[in-house]
């Protein structure tokens, strides 16, 4: 009896067990991968960007001159189209909803210092009249109604120095008082004219505020905001440790300032 042989065909070569995955595939999984967490975090970036350039901006405030108004330590967001957002690069602005308002509290960049940007309120509008007498504010002959400013020191006056250069920028618009003994303090000043574009900016804390009084008016073009809403406060001078945690002002959370 003879026997007779099977042969098998002959391989391609060795055989890949089922569900493994190749090199090849693993490189390619991997790009898709990265290419998708990627394109997630452009459009977030671009969002971001839109958002913080012409809607909404984030600041701190880190100084007192607007106490009791906003505190050291308060966090706010900032409305930037209300006045009409700044585009990048080519420096022109998207339009206004509305002009700023007598008694608005405007973000601005500082007239002195560059990259800055401060807060204070807008007191005196283009064509106003304004003076102060014993810390006392008049605008247009009128006693001012102010019920969110805070006195600390109403006797509170400046240096040789400073007096001069408060002097120096508003002589070209002083009215109504002998220029030659015009001699101007922290408290006593005026009366003077606002020109046009411009705006007069004075702290709620207003024996602690390095304002207007110091540095003139406010170019229009300068502003850049009103604050929206305080989210976030706490206490940077408390004795307890870890205060961002431990001072928390949790009744000032979500608050509009006025």
């Amino acid at each position: 009896m003879t026997a007779r042989s099977t042969s098998s065909s002959p391989s391609s070569g060795p055989s890949r067990p089922t569900g493994a995955v190749s090199p090849t595939d693993r490189s390619r999984s991997a790009f898709v991968w990265v290419w998708e967490w990627t394109k997630s975090i452009i459009v977030a970036l671009v969002v971001w960007f839109f958002l913080r350039t012409f809607l909404v901006e984030a600041f701190r405030i880190p100084s007192g001159s607007m106490e009791n108004t906003l505190l050291i330590g308060d966090f706010l967001f900032v409305n930037k189209a209300l006045y009409g957002a700044e585009v990048p690069l080519i420096h022109t602005r998207l339009p206004a909803v509305r002009e700023p308002e007598r008694n608005d509290i405007l973000v601005f960049d500082s007239v002195e210092e560059e990259g800055l940007k401060v807060v204070k309120r807008l007191i005196g509008m283009p064509g106003d009249t304004l003076s102060m007498e014993a810390g006392q504010l008049f605008r247009n002959g009128q006693r001012a109604n102010e019920p969110y400013v805070i006195h600390g020191d109403s006797r509170r006056s400046e240096d040789p120095i400073q007096r001069a250069k408060m002097r120096e920028w508003q002589m070209p618009h002083l009215v109504q008082r002998d220029t030659a003994a015009y001699q101007p303090d922290l408290q006593d000043w005026g009366p003077i004219v606002i020109p046009r574009d411009r705006f007069f900016m004075m702290g709620d804390n207003r024996d602690s505020s390095y304002d207007g009084r110091y540095w003139g008016f406010l170019p229009r073009v300068n502003v850049r905001g009103r604050p929206l809403v305080v989210y976030f406060s706490y206490d940077q001078n408390s004795w307890k440790s870890l205060p961002f945690v431990t001072a928390v002002r949790w009744s000032r959370f979500f608050t509009q300032p006025e």
